[in-house]
């Protein structure tokens, strides 16, 4: 690994601890309040790290089958009890929260932390709070707390691979991709220009 990758490597894995340390300091003391804003910033700073990668596009397409199947099983199940919250409301089959952060946080895993077990597990055990964190508040229970872990982790891990889930989505999602694509390009210039500059002082 050269020294420009190195210093990347390092930056990012800091960049990461102190965006969850200042989430925790801006959130609402609850456990609940945490899991909301955990589950907005993983999937952030998984996108994040895909644009500087170029791959934001193919993120993006992944985000919104996660999305879609999550929320498609919350309306198209109704009303019966596998879609009801602890606290008596519907949709909450499976938990958008959980599979959000866990999509997030197996992006970041996969693609942006290499060779550092400690980072690495400080974002699954954020993810796997967020998923505590609804079970504790009485939104979910913990059969719908682990659909989430199930779809988010299979729509970051199943759709990147070339098989029927991967051109179904890229099928349905392509214009999409590429209208995203086109306006990240700028954002990922900008960012490699002054990682350049930053890394020759």
């Amino acid at each position: 690994m050269s020294l420009r990758s190195k210093i990347s490597q390092r930056s990012i894995k800091i960049s990461i601890i102190l965006i969850l340390i200042l989430t925790v300091l801006v959130s609402e003391k609850r456990a609940e309040r945490y899991g909301d804003n955990f589950q907005i910033v993983l999937p952030l700073m998984a996108l994040g790290c895909n644009v500087v990668n170029g791959s934001a596009g193919e993120y993006f397409v992944r985000y919104l089958g996660m999305f879609f199947t999550t929320h498609g099983f919350k309306r198209g199940l109704g009303e019966i009890p596998l879609n009801t919250r602890p606290n008596g409301k519907t949709h909450g089959f499976p938990s958008g929260h959980t599979s959000t952060a866990v999509f997030g946080a197996s992006s970041l895993v996969s693609d942006c932390i290499t060779g550092s077990p400690i980072v690495k597990g400080v974002v699954i055990v954020t993810a796997g709070f967020v998923g505590a964190s609804r079970i504790e508040s009485e939104n979910h229970n913990i059969w719908q707390v682990l659909a989430g872990v199930l779809v988010g982790w299979f729509w970051d891990r199943a759709a990147r691979k070339p098989g029927p889930v991967r051109r179904i989505a890229l099928k349905l999602f392509s214009p999409i991709r590429r209208g995203f694509h086109f306006l990240t390009r700028p954002l990922t210039w900008l960012i490699n220009k002054f990682s350049i500059q930053g890394s020759n002082k």
